[in-house]
C-alpha cells in the first residue's frame, strides 16, 4: 500500500465510491466485524489496501505494512502454517490461535509447548493456551506493574483489609463497590478479575 494513499485513521471515508472499491478494500470491509482488528483505530488508513497497518516498527519513516506470521516446530524445523495480518500486535497473537487450530484440524497435531515474545505473554492468552488448550507457554509474562513512563505503579497504591480498598498517592480510594447492594455481588468478572473504580 502506498504512503502517499493514506488518511488521517478517523476520517470519514465513502467506501461505496467505486474508486475504492478494490479487492483490498472489499476484504478490509468484510473483517471489520473481527474483534482483533476492531480494538483500535489506526493512526493512518490506506485508501488502497485499508487492512495494512501504519507501522514504524523497524525504525524510519512509517509506512503500511502486513506481518508474516509463522508456527513452527522448532524440533524438526518445519514451519507448519503461515498467516498474514496486519502489523499490529493484537492480530499477530491472534494468528497464533488461528494457526494453532488449523494445524489442529487439517493434521490432528497440537503443539505441547508454545515459544513466544511477551505479546504472547497477556492474560488472555497465556489462559487459552493453558485452559482451552493444554499447551506449555514459554513465554515471558507481559507484566505492566511497575511502570517506566508517568503512570503510577501498583506499588504506589496501598491495600485496606479494614476499608477493603486502595488509597491512590493523592488519597482517593479504589473500591469494587461504592454502594450497598441490596443482594450481595462478588463482582469477580469472567476474567476472573475484581475492578476497582474511583
Amino acid at each position: 500500500a502506498s504512503r502517499q494513499r493514506g488518511v488521517p485513521g478517523d476520517d470519514e471515508i465513502n467506501w461505496r465510491d467505486p474508486a475504492l472499491s478494490t479487492r483490498a478494500v472489499r476484504e478490509y470491509l468484510e473483517a471489520l466485524d473481527e474483534e482483533a482488528l476492531g480494538e483500535a483505530l489506526p493512526k493512518r488508513l490506506s485508501v488502497t489496501d485499508p487492512l495494512s497497518r501504519w507501522t514504524a516498527a523497524p525504525g524510519g519513516p512509517a509506512f503500511f505494512a502486513y506481518s508474516t506470521n509463522y508456527l513452527i516446530d522448532v524440533e524438526h524445523g518445519v514451519i507448519m502454517d503461515v498467516e498474514p495480518t496486519p502489523a499490529h500486535r493484537t492480530a499477530e497473537v491472534e494468528s497464533t490461535k488461528t494457526m494453532i487450530e488449523r494445524v489442529e484440524e487439517q493434521f490432528d497435531i497440537k503443539p505441547d509447548r508454545l515459544i513466544g515474545d511477551t505479546a504472547y505473554g497477556t492474560a488472555p492468552m497465556l489462559a487459552w493456551m493453558v485452559n482451552e488448550k493444554d499447551i506449555e507457554p514459554h513465554v515471558p509474562v507481559w507484566d505492566k506493574t511497575e511502570r517506566k513512563n508517568e503512570s503510577l505503579s501498583i506499588s504506589d497504591f496501598q491495600w485496606s483489609e479494614e476499608a477493603q480498598e486502595y488509597r491512590c498517592p493523592t488519597g482517593h480510594a479504589l473500591r469494587s463497590e461504592w454502594r450497598a447492594f441490596k443482594n450481595q455481588r462478588s463482582h469477580v468478572t469472567k476474567a476472573d478479575t475484581i475492578i476497582f473504580r474511583s
